[in-house]
């Protein structure tokens, strides 16, 4: 078998939306404002961050505050119920579509008082229930939404690849300079990850053709790749530059709550469901979570990193994630997994002590990565929780319960199951 009977990862970026210079990130630059028939959307989304809308369980929330929300969402309540015929097929109209409606729920949502009902109006639920099912993706806020397709360039740029310095983010429920440092920690990683994927091309190639120079070239692949996994790490570390973590905490992470991590385990009613027999009631509501990133989930599949669901009649999270990804980059994932010669199998069937050791050293690499995020998700996460509550446990779960993730699970166990599961793919 020669390399030319496999189709290269960027054979054809129409049927994936993986872009050779920007990978899973947009190729240019995103729709940053959807034509006039819908600026009624972007009209109370720009209303919702001028009025600085806070969460509805903000701690020490003030009456006039409150009395903005409930103005802001008067207002998102009387919006007609605008058709989405003349975008259906125009796939950048309706990626700015999802985002801004997606704010538009989560704003609607979290700024209500933290008992008081969830009753999605008309005028968002149903354009964004339509426009997810097209699109094939969930009708809430995804990581897709706050990242791959919400930056905009600081400064004009001829360059077809946009630097990771001239990033600015679009859409923010705060306006904080850490909420875009948040986002745009991910996208650089994004960016940076475009060379692992390269990496990923050339090796599968040389896989099929598996003679000495193949085992030659290959080791020299994964070893340049651990230097791009370890900058990967160090691009998230470096999130603690610009971002807060009392500031994230508390005024920016309450807006990506999904419903399965609502403060009072209420249900979210999409009004006006009954109206349209094409919809239907949605099965899960996770929050944006970075386990929605294509980029790690290649990295996992690539290396043969397996995730296991604790039940066996239940997908693991990282499969449920899979379900938050713009539908042609889970067609990427699956392309990826259907490879009939992964690396894993290939490496272990070698006698070459080079490509088992520059294998493994990607693998640590990748672990390392993990390490890192744990400590991020420590100083961003359970410190946080801890100085709010006093105690280990915070009311953001109920009583007794392990505080959870933005993507709805126990986020230390995740955190510890994924690093170790990366740890088990290391060649003995």
């Amino acid at each position: 078998m020669t390399p030319s009977t496999v189709k290269p990862l960027f054979q054809d970026a129409n049927v994936f939306d993986v872009d050779p210079s920007t990978g899973f990130m947009s190729p240019g630059v995103p729709l940053s404002r959807l034509p006039v028939q819908w600026e009624a959307w972007e009209a109370i989304l720009d209303a919702a961050s001028t009025a600085k809308i806070q969460p509805g369980d903000k701690p020490d929330i003030t009456e006039q505050e409150m009395a903005a929300s409930k103005g802001w969402r008067d207002s998102a309540r009387k919006l007609p119920v605008l058709s989405i015929t003349d975008m259906e097929s125009t796939p950048v109209e309706l990626r700015r579509a999802h985002l801004v409606l997606a704010y538009l729920l989560h704003f609607y949502v979290h700024s209500l008082p933290p008992t008081a009902p969830v009753s999605i109006p008309r005028s968002i639920s149903l354009p964004l229930l339509r426009v997810s099912i097209i699109l094939d993706i969930p009708p809430l806020l995804t990581f897709a939404d706050t990242v791959l397709y919400n930056w905009v360039l600081r400064k004009p740029s001829d360059s077809e690849v946009p630097a990771v310095q001239n990033l600015q983010t679009k859409t923010m429920f705060t306006g904080l300079i850490d909420e875009e440092e948040f986002y745009l920690c991910s996208g650089r990683i994004e960016l940076r990850g475009v060379e692992a994927l390269e990496l990923m091309r050339a090796t599968m190639d040389e896989i099929f053709i598996g003679d000495g120079t193949a085992v030659r070239r290959i080791t020299e692949y994964l070893t340049t790749m651990t230097g791009v996994i370890n900058e990967l790490k160090v691009l998230l570390q470096d999130v603690r530059k610009q971002c807060d973590p009392d500031i994230y905490y508390n005024e920016v992470r309450p807006w990506f709550r999904g419903e399965d991590s609502d403060l009072e385990r209420r249900k979210w009613v999409f009004e006006g469901l009954g109206e349209d027999p094409s919809l239907s009631p949605p099965v899960e509501l996770s929050g944006p979570s970075a386990g929605q990133s294509s980029m790690i989930h290649v990295l996992d599949i690539f290396l043969g990193v397996k995730h296991q669901s604790p039940s066996p009649d239940k997908p693991s999270f990282m499969s449920r994630m899979q379900r938050y990804m713009p539908r042609n980059h889970r067609l990427f994932l699956d392309h990826l997994n259907a490879n009939p010669r992964p690396l894993r199998a290939f490496v272990m069937s070698s006698e070459n002590a080079e490509l088992h050791d520059a294998f493994n050293r990607v693998v640590i690499a990748l672990k390392e990565f993990r390490d890192a995020h744990m400590i991020i998700a420590t100083l961003y996460i359970l410190g946080p929780a801890r100085r709010a509550a006093k105690q280990v446990w915070t009311n953001l779960a109920g009583p007794g319960e392990p505080l959870k993730g933005t993507g709805g699970t126990d986020l230390v166990k995740f955190l510890k199951d994924t690093r170790s599961r990366t740890t088990e793919t290391i060649i003995p």
